[in-house]
């Protein structure tokens, strides 16, 4: 397994507003020791990569960060979990919580949107990985409201709203083609998230296709249930994972030509 220069560990602290106590970071594909379409800071270990390589990047991230990273199973669901000192890695569940120090609430991408939060005054934090899914839910209930149905700290609107949310790199709205399932899973219970899908030229046989700003979307749900403050991903081309090949993983664009690709996590912890 080839080497790598443990100093360029690839990944970098999320700049948004925390409260005192919080940290986050995002990772980005480089700095890792993963070859092939994983190369090289793959953190998945469900992807095909080589295992020894997935563990010795997951533990690079550990080191950089200065805390034990909890990696979910994620299945596109509404799942939540609330992460202690003995919760294992591979719990089923899309999004966590933890009022726990020394814990990375942990969430992978490669495409899919990561969303962090931090609770007022820090005392807590939790993370969701957001697809279109998981966001969109069944009848309007997805991630997000099962997040704050089960999160202690944003049980009420009025916390809510004090709240910090940092939204993470993901498809953008310029390459996330979808057809009407996708459109209408959000339209069913938001009308007004019509404004997020832009028709693509029809085709003469072809069915309706649209292109979806997951990003606005998540915004609007999440203002939606009373967060107001949210920073991160604004919709550009820099937070594109599709458009940014040298800094992200993207399934969408890679796993059909190369084979595979890996994942980034998005964590957020409060420090010991």
């Amino acid at each position: 397994m080839p080497s790598a220069d443990p100093s360029r560990v690839g990944c970098q602290p999320v700049g948004a507003r925390w409260p005192a106590g919080v940290q986050a970071a995002w990772t980005y594909r480089e700095g890792g020791v993963s070859v092939g379409p994983w190369s090289s800071f793959n953190l998945g270990d469900h992807v095909g990569d080589d295992p020894l390589a997935v563990a010795s990047n997951r533990q690079r991230l550990a080191t950089a960060c200065g805390v034990r990273p909890v990696f979910l199973r994620q299945v596109h669901g509404s799942a939540v979990c609330r992460l202690q000192p003995d919760t294992p890695d591979g719990v089923q569940a899309d999004a966590c919580w933890t009022d726990q120090t020394g814990l990375a609430c942990t969430v992978l991408v490669a495409d899919c949107l990561p969303i962090l939060f931090a609770a007022p005054g820090g005392a807590s934090v939790a993370a969701a990985h957001a697809g279109w899914r998981g966001l969109a839910g069944r009848q309007g209930h997805g991630v997000l409201e099962a997040l704050c149905e089960q999160w202690p700290a944003v049980q009420r609107p009025a916390d809510r709203s004090r709240t910090t949310v940092w939204l993470g790199p993901c498809i953008g709205p310029r390459q996330f083609e979808v057809g009407e399932d996708v459109r209408q899973a959000f339209l069913s219970s938001d009308a007004a998230s019509v404004a997020h899908f832009v028709p693509r030229a029809p085709t003469a046989t072809g069915p309706d296709r649209y292109l979806a700003d997951l990003p606005a979307l998540a915004r609007r749900r999440l203002m939606r249930l009373g967060f107001t403050v949210i920073d991160g991903n604004d919709g550009s081309a820099a937070w594109c994972t599709v458009s940014q090949p040298s800094w992200f993983f993207s399934h969408r664009r890679d796993t059909a030509r190369l084979g595979g690709s890996g994942r980034m996590a998005a964590l957020i912890w409060r420090r010991l």
